[in-house]
């Protein structure tokens, strides 16, 4: 499993968001972006993930923009989870790990614009 420290990871989540092009990073609001180690076995189960043989390496919890009514500003902030552990294990290199990572921001910033796994990378 390549090793990175939780601070560097963090750093790479951090440089990830800062890459999101300025339009879209515009509209990220009421929404907290967490590192965690790993997902749950009920956020699996929910994510309609085996817990023995399958993992996530991030997720979207909240309700997506096109979802939204107007008193939504009221409500506590969305969160975009990106799993450590999951993705750590997954990828050989830094270069890899840093590109997965970027991706499953992307990814899951899709799914808080509304997008389904379908319409995502």
């Amino acid at each position: 499993m390549l090793r990175l420290s939780r601070a560097e990871f963090e750093w790479a989540v951090a440089r990830a968001l800062d890459g999101l092009p300025a339009e879209i990073a515009a509209h990220l609001e009421n929404v907290a972006v967490v590192v965690e180690d790993e997902p749950s076995e009920e956020e699996l189960r929910e994510a309609g993930l085996d817990p023995e043989t399958e993992t996530l390496f991030g997720l979207y919890q909240g309700v997506s923009l096109p979802e939204r009514g107007a008193d939504y500003g009221l409500a506590l902030p969305d969160r975009i989870v990106i799993y450590r552990r999951p993705l750590l294990a997954e990828c050989e290199t830094r270069e890899e790990l840093i590109r997965e990572i970027r991706d499953t921001v992307v990814h899951e910033v899709g799914h808080y614009f509304g997008l389904d796994e379908a319409d995502l990378p």
